[in-house]
């Protein structure tokens, strides 16, 4: 089978970048958020962050795993661990750091995302270590260790059965999902570990529903690698019909159509954690149109700091928490004991400078990171070169 050259796609890399940024906007108390919570439609950064990570891995890997699958493996589970580190680093830096000012100052802001910690703490630990227990703002990673680890054994499956047996798997989930595979799993996890977690402490994101977002990511970067284009042609009623669809649902959104329909009224339809069946009608008409621009979206977000950004994404998720929790502190901070309810957002100067300090530094870091790896690149060609010299 004669192969298309694979080469690097720095707007690839660019919307994970753009994606963070919008997560990191969403997440900060600020203003922001109220507006970057899905404004179009029911498209949220985790979606596209989510999606976009499959789709680089399938187009990275799925032509090793033609040929050499023990190879795929040791990469993509190396790479698991790492991430599994990264995700105890964060943990720690909220049990060790974030919980004990919140159990200081008792601030409801920070009390909430931890309160099971703080009342179990042995419980939450070991829970933590095996997954089971994802406090708010830490879930996304676990979710991303998960699928990663299991992702070899998908590219393998695709090439033996073909991408058409995995699709109808992945789908046959997220079937069960939507009708309590998650909490017949979860008690079974809680009869194994005699770990006693609520599930509400296991994450927001229902895992059985989201890894198909993960799988038909992987197998349309899969695609691009092994294929010319994703879509041979892109019929123009398609794209309309797309279209249409998101322009009801960003109505929806915004309650253009009345009281009748709205997110509220929808409910479990579009419920975002366990993408109900019209989230994922949402999804994949955005996807479409998204597609049928991506000359035009291209140009848009391969630009930085989005480049720099997405090189370094891991570093930049981590970094992002710790700028996260720090506005929470700030404005629990802000609230005194007895000035009533606790405010949910900053304000004004306050709120302008956190948004810019925590963009700012995650470019920083970025930078570093891409700077480290270039180092690291230069001076294994630079070694290689002086082995190949020595050589008799």
């Amino acid at each position: 089978m004669q192969l298309p050259r694979l080469e690097r796609r720095p707007e690839l890399d660019a919307l994970r970048g753009f994606f963070l940024v919008w997560m990191t906007l969403a997440h900060l108390p600020t203003h922001c958020s109220d507006f970057l919570n899905s404004p179009l439609g029911f498209v949220s950064s985790a979606d596209g962050f989510i999606f976009i990570s499959a789709f680089l891995v399938g187009r990275l890997y799925i032509r090793e795993s033609m040929h050499d699958e023990s190879s795929v493996r040791r990469k993509l589970w190396r790479r698991t661990l790492k991430i599994y580190g990264y995700h105890l680093m964060t943990l720690a830096f909220a049990f060790l750091v974030v919980a004990p000012y919140a159990a200081h100052t008792h601030k409801a802001s920070l009390c909430n995302l931890l309160d099971f910690y703080l009342a179990h703490r042995v419980e939450a630990i070991a829970g933590s270590v095996l997954l089971l227990y994802c406090p708010p703002l830490l879930d996304i990673l676990p979710l991303y260790v998960i699928f990663l680890f299991l992702t070899p054994l998908i590219l393998s499956a695709a090439v033996r059965w073909r991408w058409r047996s995995v699709l109808m798997a992945s789908g046959g989930v997220w079937v069960l999902a939507q009708f309590g595979l998650r909490d017949a799993v979860h008690n079974w996890a809680v009869h194994a570990t005699h770990l006693q977690i609520p599930l509400q402490e296991t994450g927001a994101f229902n895992l059985f529903a989201w890894q198909a977002v993960w799988v038909v990511g992987a197998w349309l970067g899969a695609r691009s690698a092994v294929h010319s284009a994703i879509l041979k042609r892109f019929p123009g009623w398609v794209a309309a019909l797309a279209s249409s669809a998101c322009i009801f649902f960003i109505g929806v959104r915004w309650a253009w159509f009345g009281p009748h329909l709205t997110e509220p009224t929808l409910g479990q339809l579009l419920d975002k954690w366990q993408i109900g069946p019209l989230r994922a009608v949402n999804m994949v008409s955005f996807s479409a149109v998204f597609y049928w621009l991506r000359k035009f979206l291209a140009r848009c977000v391969a630009v930085e700091p989005f480049l720099t950004l997405g090189k370094a994404s891991l570093h930049v998720f981590c970094a992002h928490l710790i700028f996260v929790f720090g506005g929470l502190a700030l404005l629990a901070r802000a609230v005194g004991e007895d000035a009533g309810a606790p405010a949910e957002q900053l304000h004004g100067a306050l709120a302008a400078a956190v948004v810019a300090i925590t963009l700012t530094a995650l470019f920083l870091v970025a930078s570093r990171e891409v700077r480290k790896r270039r180092a690291a690149k230069a001076n294994g060609v630079s070694g290689a070169a002086v082995r190949w010299l020595a050589r008799p």
